[in-house]
């Protein structure tokens, strides 16, 4: 008997026991209410969980002293308001990041909470799916160089190998160092279970790029994917995403999966400043935006994202002051982009 096999025929000891109790009282609240697009990305390692028992979760990083709450409680409908001010009265200078407006509304109208739009997401709707269109010409053109290239695009499981292309891949990026954490969730991670790998092969056979999706449930069904890893060789690096993505979303279109939440395109965001945004922060995300670009490549992100043509919604910040200058430095290097 294999080592792994005789280790499944012991009992567990008690701590690990409470771990998997604890997996699997998450898990089961994921696939019922995980309907944000970073609700997957709850499950990354060295996350913290506010639980109420028969309710559901609050994720959250904890960096220099602070609480970084990431997404939407994951819970029913009914019981949000609940879980977010019991959060609250553990940890009342919690700062919420990438969450929707039902969110921002009650932070802001019960808790005096600022709102301030982080970004944008791009849903596609699969059924009205199509390459046709002006704008995702650069998606055919893509597809066309990929396969002119002797470029197969196949879907299959988790393949380690991946690591390679990742470590040269980062090597290219503007974050060098680190892969970037807590707004996209690690590579490899433990718990994958619903994930969908899609990888390019060139004609020698070598996987040149991939594209990971993780699910969104909704209602205990599942509702759609997010594209949260991508990478691709160097020397595949023009184009190679978009034929990848215009691969997947044929596929999950046949399978009738209702649609595909591109993910967060930070900083992008609407041109109208709403009441319960802080001004002040605008203003220093868009210098951030328009200057600091050599930090991370915010208008290509949101350029190649546009051309897939989905509709944009907003997605936003809660914090407690005006200009959470500590906040957002102890945010960007939890994340790794500083």
């Amino acid at each position: 008997m294999s080592d792994a096999a005789l280790a499944l025929t012991r009992p567990l000891a008690p701590a690990d026991a409470d771990a998997h109790a604890e997996l699997a009282r998450r898990v089961a609240w994921l696939k019922e209410y995980g309907s944000h697009p970073m609700s997957f990305s709850t499950m990354q390692p060295d996350m913290a969980y506010f639980e109420l028992p028969g309710a559901g979760y609050i994720a959250y990083a904890q960096y220099w002293g602070m609480q970084f709450a990431l997404a939407d409680p994951v819970c029913a409908p009914e019981q949000r308001a609940m879980l977010i001010d019991r959060f609250l009265e553990r940890f009342p200078h919690a700062v919420f990041v990438q969450v929707s407006k039902v969110v921002v509304d009650h932070l802001h109208g019960r808790h005096g909470y600022y709102g301030t739009q982080f970004g944008s997401e791009s849903k596609i709707e699969l059924a009205d799916w199509s390459l046709r269109g002006a704008r995702k010409q650069i998606v055919r053109t893509a597809v066309n160089g990929a396969r002119s290239q002797g470029i197969e695009i196949r879907e299959g499981g988790f393949d380690h190998e991946v690591k390679r292309i990742s470590e040269a891949w980062i090597r290219t990026r503007r974050c060098k160092n680190n892969e970037i954490r807590f707004l996209i969730r690690p590579m490899i991670i433990d718990y994958r279970e619903g994930t969908r790998y899609f990888y390019a092969y060139d004609a020698e056979g070598e996987a040149v790029g991939f594209i990971f999706f993780d699910p969104i449930y909704r209602d205990g069904r599942l509702a759609g994917y997010v594209p949260n890893i991508s990478r691709s060789s160097a020397n595949f690096r023009q184009g190679l995403w978009y034929a990848l993505m215009a691969h997947a979303l044929a596929v999950f279109r046949e399978e009738g999966v209702p649609y595909v939440d591109l993910g967060l395109v930070p900083l992008q965001v609407d041109a109208e400043i709403e009441p319960q945004e802080s001004r002040v922060l605008r203003a220093t995300m868009s210098l951030i935006r328009e200057r600091m670009d050599f930090l991370y490549n915010f208008k290509g992100l949101e350029f190649a994202k546009s051309r897939f043509q989905g509709r944009i919604e907003k997605t936003y910040c809660c914090h407690r002051n005006a200009m959470p200058a500590l906040a957002m430095t102890a945010m960007f290097r939890l994340t790794r982009i500083i």
